[in-house]
């Protein structure tokens, strides 16, 4: 516990008093504090990200209710710095391990790792070639699917589309770009003018935008961008060259901002990812492969579109 004093002009006694009843109450706390439930290190892809900070808070509230401390670090989008996050659990001797995986490849060495430390790890949000203990997170092709779908019914089945991926190589990236082309391929009407990597990114999107406006102009019927940081960065590149009214945009996660563009009537769709659900569910796999306990081996939360007429069941 920590203690914030503020010392004016006192007797010597009154000082001498205080000193005595905060001693007595460390003593106090420290007998009542209770070790923690499991020690779980949780390596993030980047917290930068608004999605996978939300993803962090929903962790941290849950470990809070468990009793679990957790220690929690930020890979920066970097699979190597990740597997070496991951190793300095191992060496502190954690009870378990969640990764919210960079890299597909990249960041599979970690699961390696653990498992051969004979420590659970969950993997949240994202996948891994390596199977972890246990995964917690979301279908991405489902994402994808009613993102375009949205799409190609707004355009009557015919029209342009450009595509922003996310960081490639990531699941996610692998998966929604897997999903959109399922839904492209279903409906030849729909052509895929351009595809291109903004990186999860806004400022990256925005720039990205300004080139495909520049290069095909009004060819382009929509953009489908693999996540919402992206979608903003699209629309504001397409608010600012006066072209949103005629181009439709959808996107992935379910942000704050992106909820708030949907109920204004700026973005067309974003599909809510629940965050909640998956950080909470990481933490309780987690906590209960450390106790040597059964769990799902794999716990699908279902993606939902939101557009206009639903956006008051998710605000």
């Amino acid at each position: 516990m920590s203690i914030r004093f503020q010392v004016g002009v006192k007797s010597v006694a009154a000082v001498g008093l205080s000193l005595l009843l905060l001693t007595g109450l460390a003593c106090s706390s420290k007998e009542e504090a209770k070790p923690a439930e499991a020690v779980i290190g949780v390596s993030l892809l980047n917290l930068s990200s608004e999605f996978i900070v939300m993803i962090s808070e929903s962790m941290e509230q849950r470990a809070g209710e468990l009793g679990v401390e957790l220690i929690i670090t930020d890979a920066q989008r970097n699979a190597e710095k990740q597997v070496q996050q991951v190793e300095s659990f191992i060496a502190q001797g954690v009870d378990a391990i969640i990764l919210n995986p960079c890299e597909v490849e990249g960041s599979s060495p970690a699961v390696a790792r653990a498992h051969e430390a004979g420590i659970p790890i969950v993997n949240v949000n994202s996948e891994t070639r390596i199977e972890p203990s246990a995964f917690v997170g979301s279908h991405d092709e489902e994402s994808a699917r009613l993102a375009m779908e949205f799409i190609v019914q707004r355009l009557g089945g015919n029209g342009n589309v450009v595509m922003m991926h996310g960081y490639m190589g990531q699941a996610a990236q692998i998966k929604r770009a897997q999903g959109a082309r399922e839904v492209l391929e279903a409906n030849p009407g729909i052509r895929l003018l351009s595809e291109q990597t903004a990186e999860w990114d806004r400022a990256k999107a925005m720039a990205l935008m300004e080139n495909w406006i520049q290069s095909y102009g009004d060819q382009i019927n929509a953009v489908f961008a693999h996540n919402d940081e992206m979608g903003m960065g699209a629309l504001i590149a397409l608010e600012q060259a006066g072209l949103k009214d005629r181009i439709i945009v959808a996107s992935v996660d379910a942000i704050a901002d992106a909820l708030g563009a949907v109920s204004e009537g700026r973005l067309d769709a974003t599909v809510f990812q629940d965050s909640v659900g998956q950080g909470r569910t990481a933490v309780e796999t987690a906590l209960k492969l450390s106790r040597g306990e059964g769990c799902e081996p794999e716990v699908y939360i279902p993606f939902q579109l939101v557009t206009l007429e639903n956006i008051d069941q998710f605000r």
